[in-house]
C-alpha cells in the first residue's frame, strides 16, 4: 500500500461526500443506551503532539461546535481490534491471562517504532490524522496476531470490520447537521499537509471499550512495554 495515496484519495472521496451532503451522522454518540463494547491493543500520541492536535480541534470547534471532538484522554492508534464492540460484550467473559500471554508471543524483543502524524484525511463520518510509521513492525505485529488468533481457541473478530494496515487516529466524529460546512472545510483543507509531530511508541495497552474509546468506560487490562 502507498499510504499517501491512500490517504489522499480517502480525502477526495470524503469531501467530496461531505459537500454534497452525502455525510453521515452518528447518532448513538451521545446515547446513554448504547452497550457497545470490545477489547483493542492500542497506543498513544505524545502530550506534545496531541497538544498541537487540540489547536487544530479548537479551530474546528470555533464554526462548528457541536460536532464530537475527541479529548486528549481519548486519542490513540489502534494495533489491532481483538474483539469489535458489540452489544453485551463483557471483559470478565474472557481469560485475561491467555490473552496476555498471546500477545506477548507477537510482540518484538526490540523495536524502534515511531510515529508522524502528518496532515489529516477524512471518511463521510468522521475527520481523521494521516499517521506515517517509520517501518513495518506495527503490521508485522498485525500478522502475528492474527496468526495467532487464528490458531487459537479465543474469542476474537480480528479484521472482521476491515483490515488495519496504518497508523491513522480518528479525532473528529459527525454527530449533528453542519450550519457552517464550508468553513469547516476550509479548515481541514489548511491542515491537510499539517505535521503534527513525531512521537516514539514505548507501550501498547490491552483496553476494554466502548465504540468510541471514552475515557469514563475505557479500563486498563495491561500494558505492554515496547
Amino acid at each position: 500500500m502507498n499510504l499517501k495515496e491512500h490517504y489522499i484519495q480517502l480525502y477526495k472521496d470524503a469531501i467530496r461526500k461531505i459537500s454534497s451532503d452525502h455525510y453521515e451522522i452518528d447518532e448513538l454518540i451521545d446515547s446513554k443506551l448504547d452497550q457497545r463494547f470490545g477489547v483493542t491493543l492500542l497506543f498513544r500520541p505524545s502530550n506534545e503532539v496531541k497538544g498541537k492536535i487540540q489547536k487544530f480541534l479548537s479551530e474546528l470547534k470555533q464554526v462548528e461546535p457541536n460536532q464530537y471532538y475527541y479529548p486528549n484522554s481519548d486519542i490513540h492508534i489502534t494495533v489491532m481490534s481483538i474483539i469489535s464492540c458489540y452489544e453485551g460484550f463483557d471483559s470478565k467473559k474472557i481469560e485475561l491471562s491467555k490473552y496476555v500471554e498471546l500477545i506477548k508471543k507477537c510482540l518484538p524483543k526490540k523495536s524502534d517504532i515511531k510515529i508522524q502524524f502528518k496532515g489529516v484525511t477524512a471518511s463521510n463520518s468522521c475527520i481523521i490524522l494521516q499517521g506515517f510509521m517509520n517501518n513495518n513492525i506495527i503490521n508485522d505485529i498485525r500478522n502475528s496476531l492474527r496468526k495467532e488468533f487464528k490458531n487459537s481457541k479465543l474469542e476474537q473478530s480480528l479484521d472482521k470490520r476491515y483490515s488495519i494496515e496504518t497508523a491513522h487516529s480518528t479525532i473528529v466524529r459527525f454527530k449533528e447537521e453542519f450550519k457552517q460546512k464550508e468553513k469547516f472545510l476550509n479548515i481541514i483543507d489548511k491542515y491537510v499537509d499539517f505535521d503534527f509531530g513525531t512521537f516514539e511508541v514505548e507501550k501498547m495497552e490491552l483496553v476494554y471499550n466502548d465504540w468510541y474509546q471514552r475515557k469514563e468506560f475505557v479500563k486498563e487490562l495491561h500494558i505492554f512495554k515496547i
